[in-house]
């Protein structure tokens, strides 16, 4: 039965194809050696290549024991393994965040990369209807639009995928205990101090008890039913709202004039993108910030966050704190002695390497790039971005603008102009904070590799 399930939710929406590499994202819980064990089971007929990303926040006395744990299963499944460990504490201290989105952030960096490693890898994490619920009820009560209620969705990216978001926990428990397979059992969910965990240990089971014993199915299928919704009214939001955005000379504003003749639902929609457009996302933005922007009046300033002061003037609304200016520089940039870009006060350093020593390469796309020598024409050219630069990011299916890459790497527009564009020939080689071009990444074939580190 649960085979039969997670075999429609993979068919419905369109999770793998047949002969997939898939990197599971495994922690030795629960969940995610369900999934481990089901995809395994259709391995057979689907022909997966399967490959285990194990990330270690060192946060729980049994981190250490629970990586053991998945090296011993790696080596019994004989499944690739790979395993990178972060001080989550540290980063979420300079970072200014919380210790849960320091985590995840730092998780999901360390797949992507690994995906990208293994050579266009989906990522599959053990999200379930249960996790769906209680995601729901969570942002429920903490005041979410229909955005946020949508839950957690199947696909993101098109490579973050989510086979198990139509089984509940319970039905994962009671295959392992039918099949005898063992998990690690993580402290951290009987935290009550958490209000996931309040959630599912108490609330949950009273709700269950003396309201609705399917709970769980009719949040979740509430949060399908909205998350379909949202995606039409979106649709018809971008088609209604055409020019409300305006871009040009490298400056984003917003047409309130020509907004203030439509609903005010949609109003508020083209007002998250434009938003979403100037901060890179819309984390920390609530429905009162989108409000204050409708009610701005006629050269009057509003401050959303310390780095985000809009003005409307004329009708339309623009940053103008941290507005963006336009850089302009070329460097010529033989590979031999550092290269410091004066404007940005960014400094890099070339060097060569051998491919023997490749096995010690730390990938970091913020810091550093790693390509292959013997494809690159020196000098190279290190501009800034300009109109119509494209390239194709390791692992991706083609070229894209990259615009649209930083647009959806949720890059801010105050930021863009900060990431120098390198070059060899009329090709993009690397762009700071991006993967290095499919072009030049290093192959098998590749004798010497060429690092590009930040220093």
């Amino acid at each position: 039965m649960i085979l039969e399930k997670i075999k429609k939710t993979i068919q419905e929406f369109k999770l793998f194809e047949k002969k997939d590499k898939i990197l599971i994202a495994y922690s030795g819980g629960i969940d995610s050696t369900g999934l481990l064990n089901l995809l395994l089971e259709l391995q057979e007929e689907w022909s997966f290549k399967l490959f285990l990303g194990h990330f270690n926040h060192k946060l729980r006395r049994r981190a250490e024991e629970d990586e053991r744990f998945v090296r011993r299963l790696a080596q019994e499944y004989s499944l690739p393994l790979y395993v990178r460990s972060e001080d989550v504490h540290a980063y979420a201290r300079i970072r200014k965040v919380n210790t849960e989105e320091a985590g995840r952030k730092l998780r999901y960096d360390f797949f992507r990369k690994t995906a990208i490693e293994i050579g266009g890898a989906k990522i599959a994490t053990g999200h379930t209807k249960t996790d769906q619920a209680e995601t729901l009820l969570i942002r429920l009560m903490r005041g979410s639009g229909l955005r946020g209620l949508a839950g957690i969705f199947p696909v993101v990216e098109g490579i973050i995928v989510r086979p198990l978001i139509q089984i509940e926990r319970e039905e994962i428990k009671e295959y392992l205990k039918e099949k005898k397979i063992k998990f690690c059992v993580d402290e951290s969910n009987f935290d009550r101090r958490f209000l996931r965990n309040r959630i599912r240990l108490d609330l949950f089971p009273y709700l269950k008890k003396n309201f609705e014993p399917q709970i769980v199915l009719h949040l979740s299928r509430l949060a399908s039913i909205v998350r379909e919704e949202d995606s039409l009214l979106e649709r018809i939001t971008q088609e209604k709202t055409q020019g409300a955005i305006l871009k040009k000379n490298n400056r984003i504003s917003l047409d309130l004039e020509f907004l203030s003749s439509f609903p005010r639902a949609l109003a508020r929609r083209v007002v998250r993108n434009f938003i979403s457009e100037l901060k890179g996302d819309l984390r920390a933005i609530s429905f009162e910030d989108v409000e204050s922007v409708l009610e701005m009046k006629e050269g009057k300033e509003n401050t959303l966050k310390k780095d985000i002061v809009l003005r409307r003037e004329q009708g339309q609304v623009f940053l103008t704190k941290g507005t963006p200016q336009k850089i302009r520089y070329n460097y010529i940039w033989k590979g031999e002695k550092s290269l410091e870009i004066v404007e940005l006060k960014l400094k890099f350093q070339g060097s060569k390497i051998r491919k023997i020593d490749s096995l010690y390469i730390s990938f970091d796309d913020q810091t550093r790039a790693f390509l292959d020598l013997g494809k690159l024409k020196f000098p190279l050219l290190v501009r800034n971005r300009r109109e119509g630069d494209r390239y194709q990011p390791l692992g991706a299916p083609g070229q894209k603008k990259l615009k649209e890459i930083m647009r959806a790497k949720s890059i801010p527009l105050s930021g863009r102009e900060r990431l120098p564009v390198f070059l060899s020939g009329e090709d993009v080689v690397w762009i700071l904070g991006l993967p290095v071009s499919e072009k030049f990444r290093i192959r098998k074939e590749t004798s010497d590799i060429f690092e590009i580190k930040k220093i």
